[in-house]
């Protein structure tokens, strides 16, 4: 491993040659290879994270260009996890980055998670977020959660049981639409979705537990609130 590319990040206190390599030894599971999937997976990349699953069976359109910094217009129509590793691999070559253009359903998430330590929930559609919610507390691993509206977004660090599960924090998806979105808007949100998962695989900081951090980007505001079980909960909830 060359330490010298991680030198500047191993000066953090706490972090050191020992957090590289831990970094170094983690997998973690990517799914979507968009807006939020593209800052989440570049800043993995560049920290040293030893393997990337990212899973995204959608194409790049000219659409996704304005956000999706993973791609560019050369790779329109090619599919967006093997365009992910295309440029994950050209910014660090030191990362074994796994694509798979699958679509996530209930019949193969837990196949394709593998052994991945943590999950990167860059999804659109609370749908399959419900199954990523789902592997996670049955893998026992964490779900960093983040989502992004026009110039808003929010966050959350789920790992039950010690915190509540994504159902227990939006019990009902809403309705699909085609929502607006600026290119920074994901950027700010998938910024912080890797920070949380470096913070957590080197072992370092304060996380984002039974918390929902909420951006808003037009009067340049964070607030977080206070993340409550339900224990009605048909996912995480007591029998």
């Amino acid at each position: 491993m060359d330490f010298l590319r991680y030198s500047r990040q191993m000066l953090i206190e706490g972090w050191g040659e020992e957090g590289q390599r831990k970094l170094k030894n983690s997998t973690v599971f990517i799914a979507g290879a968009g807006g939020l999937g593209s800052p989440v997976s570049i800043y993995l990349a560049v920290a040293g994270v030893g393997k990337i699953i990212i899973c995204d069976f959608d194409s790049v359109e000219i659409t996704n260009l304005n956000r999706q910094i993973l791609h560019c217009h050369t790779r329109i129509g090619i599919n967006k996890a093997l365009s992910a590793k295309i440029t994950l691999t050209a910014i660090n070559p030191e990362v074994e980055v796994i694509p798979i253009s699958e679509k996530i359903t209930e019949t193969n998430a837990l196949e394709l998670i593998e052994d991945s330590q943590i999950i990167l929930d860059c999804m659109d559609n609370l749908e399959t977020r419900y199954i990523l919610n789902e592997v996670a507390i049955k893998k026992g691993i964490p779900l960093v959660f983040g989502a992004i509206y026009g110039i808003q977004g929010m966050l959350s660090f789920i790992h039950s049981p010690e915190t509540p599960c994504l159902k227990c924090l939006f019990p009902e998806a809403p309705p699909k639409e085609t929502f607006p979105v600026v290119g920074a808007t994901p950027g700010v949100i998938g910024a912080l979705q890797a920070l949380e998962t470096l913070k957590y695989l080197v072992g370092i900081g304060k996380l984002l537990k039974n918390k929902l951090l909420v951006w808003d980007g037009m009067s340049a505001d964070f607030k977080t609130f206070k993340a409550q079980k339900d224990p009605s909960c048909p996912i995480c909830g007591r029998k």
